[in-house]
């Protein structure tokens, strides 16, 4: 839907329901009764054109960023929020996240890393609130020891990651596969090894099997047959929680819009055969 679409879809349904609360007591109950509501439910008006008001200036306020991320226009929508976030330091957490993420679509990491020491310095929640996304910018950067760090810093036993709420297995996937890039082989079967066993979300699990079964059991040939064993566990957990190829493609569907699941794309369907077989 275009956004002038839903600016007048929200003007017209905001002055029907407006309509539909002081006409229709007149044409339902009559002159009479329907004077007795209007004067029980007078505040009803001020608060819908309140809030009207409130999301008309919303829209109007942020008209140019919609429209171009409506045409798609990123180098503009870029120059737009960096004005926004960077030049007049409006840090919330909306316009932070669309930078970002607008950054990581254009796989411009440097600008990430550059946001990212600013709110350090001005707004560390907003750092450690997408600690994934600031965290693959590392990774697709090829700073896989710097990844590694980020991600251990953030992890459920550092303490500093409330903001993080359901991302801790995914945060502890992150730190694994940064450690298997810096060919930090047994640090890195150790966090799979977890989520291998012990892991609730399905997809890290499921990932983290399949890296211990085809990766790291040949890297560490004396660790080999315990690494298989927990992939083996993973692999059975996963299933009992996804029975079906189909239920993992759909868990691949719910998270590969989320930016940085973008590093994932060569593993989901390995991993899935892995799980379930080739093509079944």
């Amino acid at each position: 839907m275009k956004f002038k679409s839903v600016i007048i879809f929200f003007n017209v349904l905001m002055v029907l329901f407006l309509g539909v609360i002081f006409v229709m007591p007149l044409v339902i109950l009559g002159k009479d009764m329907a004077f007795g509501f209007w004067r029980s439910g007078w505040f009803l008006a001020p608060l819908i054109l309140l809030i009207l008001a409130a999301g008309d200036l919303y829209f109007g306020l942020n008209y140019r960023i919609y429209t171009l991320l409506e045409k798609e226009d990123w180098p503009a929508l870029i120059q737009e929020l960096e004005n926004k976030v960077l030049q007049k330091r409006r840090y919330s957490s909306r316009l932070v996240i669309l930078l970002l993420n607008t950054y990581l679509v254009l796989s411009d990491t440097r600008s990430v890393t550059e946001l990212e020491k600013r709110l350090f310095m001005a707004k560390k929640n907003l750092v450690n609130g997408n600690a994934l996304s600031f965290g693959t910018a590392r990774i697709l950067q090829k700073d896989y020891q710097g990844a590694a760090e980020f991600f251990a810093a953030r992890l459920p036993e550092s303490g500093i990651n409330g903001r993080i709420k359901g991302r801790a297995e995914w945060l502890r996937w992150y730190h694994g596969f940064s450690l298997l890039l810096s060919r930090r082989f047994e640090e890195a079967a150790e966090s799979f090894s977890l989520l291998a066993r012990e892991g609730r979300d399905a997809v890290p699990s499921g990932l983290s099997s399949y890296f211990l079964n085809e990766t790291l059991a040949a890297f560490l040939p004396r660790l080999s047959a315990e690494l298989k064993k927990d992939a083996e566990a993973g692999k059975e957990r996963v299933k009992k929680s996804l029975p079906g190829r189909n239920g993992w493609n759909r868990e691949h569907k719910r998270i590969e819009t989320e930016v940085y699941a973008a590093v994932l794309q060569p593993y989901m369907e390995k991993t899935a055969n892995y799980l379930y077989g080739a093509g079944i």
